[in-house]
């Protein structure tokens, strides 16, 4: 078997719901995709998704690379694909690029073997720890009620929440998610999410504050993601555990982390160099004891990887509203993803839908975060003007 060729989907959709964080307080209502196919001489296909900047280097680094190569060799593949990024290093798009070949080639390997990525990556229990995620700073108080109330209805007992504004909105706001979810534990998993909008002076003093109120079981990117001083600062400073590295690319990135001990909770994804270096960074994280959650994914392709890694401790589902283009089997029970038996990582495309959904050039609101890095961060904080909360709540 070798690969022979690649086709890319470009699609965009409107969500059930506005998304945003401190960063981006009015939402975005649009989300675009890209389906990748990496197709074989011999009728089998793997599938991956990333984003829309990504095509070129996808396609430049199939040519370089990939062609006419036997997909069971995943890692060595992987390896080559680094390797040829070596020079200009392989950051950002080319990261994303590596990210998306290197999924689909696992799951070429998984439907090679006949069985679900799981099994393939060696995993045991198909059962995987899941929190509740809403992404929901554009929400009002009542739609953030319903929302939580509905994830509690599938089971779920514990959720994060986006803060970073106004200290007074995020205190009660986390009280509303807390009751929400305590229909099914007394003491649910409360996280918090400030997206990098804190300085590490400002981030001690603001958990601490909600410390008094709540016991938080972590603060996620308290601080700017390269801040490793930062952060280890923030640590030291409350009793929540600091939990960061969503936003960087590679192992090296991970290595002031685990030698100034930054972070107490590592956040490891398959946007990290692809399955393949995202397990790697989970293997370094173990040798230093630490835990590590995975962030969403479409389709919960993290549900897989969370199988095999043994210091897993729970994966983030912040899209629980079924793509209307790619499909999963994973169901959720009780608050848990729960694998299934498909071969690969499970994913069906729906091509009539992809077919009346598909674009040539995305919007920019349809981007995961199109307003970049809000006003005052790192300084003070800037709320969310009347304007910005009128289109929030804009349906």
């Amino acid at each position: 078997m070798k690969l022979t060729n690649i086709q890319t989907h470009i699609y965009e959709v409107d969500m059930p719901r506005k998304m945003g964080d401190a960063n981006s307080p009015r939402g975005r209502k649009r989300s675009s995709n890209v389906i990748l196919e990496l197709i074989t001489d011999e009728g089998l296909t793997g599938i991956s998704t990333t984003g829309f900047s990504t095509i070129p280097f996808i396609k430049s680094m199939f040519n370089t690379v990939l062609v006419n190569e036997n997909p069971v060799h995943v890692r060595g593949l992987w390896k080559r694909m680094v390797e040829i990024a070596f020079k200009g290093g392989h950051y950002g798009v080319v990261n994303d690029a590596i990210s998306a070949l290197d999924i689909a080639l696992w799951d070429l390997k998984a439907k090679i073997n006949n069985e679900p990525l799981w099994k393939t990556l060696g995993g045991l229990n198909p059962k995987v720890k899941s929190y509740a995620s809403g992404i929901e700073m554009p929400l009002s108080d009542l739609d953030l009620k319903k929302w939580y109330e509905s994830m509690a209805a599938m089971g779920f007992d514990g959720g994060k929440i986006k803060v970073g504004l106004n200290q007074d909105d995020d205190i009660r706001r986390i009280g509303i998610m807390k009751e929400a979810l305590s229909v099914n534990n007394p003491n649910p998993m409360l996280l918090i999410d400030s997206n990098e909008y804190w300085s590490p002076k400002q981030a001690i003093r603001f958990i601490r504050e909600i410390e008094e109120h709540f016991d938080i079981t972590w603060a996620e990117e308290p601080a700017r993601r390269w801040d490793f001083i930062g952060l280890k600062k923030i640590s030291d400073s409350v009793k929540t555990a600091v939990c960061a590295g969503e936003n960087i690319d590679t192992l090296g990135e991970f290595l002031p982390y685990f030698h100034h001990q930054s972070a107490d909770i590592i956040q490891v994804s398959s946007g990290m160099g692809g399955i393949t270096c995202a397990l790697q960074i989970a293997d370094a994280a173990y040798g230093f004891d630490l835990p590590v959650t995975l962030g969403g994914s479409s389709g919960h392709l993290h549900a897989h990887l969370a199988t095999s890694i043994p210091n897993f401790m729970i994966m983030e589902v912040s899209s629980e509203f079924p793509d209307p283009v790619l499909s999963t089997e994973i169901k959720f029970e009780e608050g848990n993803a729960i694998l299934g038996n498909e071969p690969g990582i499970g994913f069906k495309i729906n091509w009539d839908k992809l077919e009346d959904l598909k674009t040539e050039n995305p919007s920019r609101v349809s981007g995961p975060s199109p307003y970049g890095r809000r006003s005052g961060a790192g300084l003070y904080q800037v709320k969310a003007s009347p304007e910005e909360i009128k289109e929030a709540q804009e349906k």
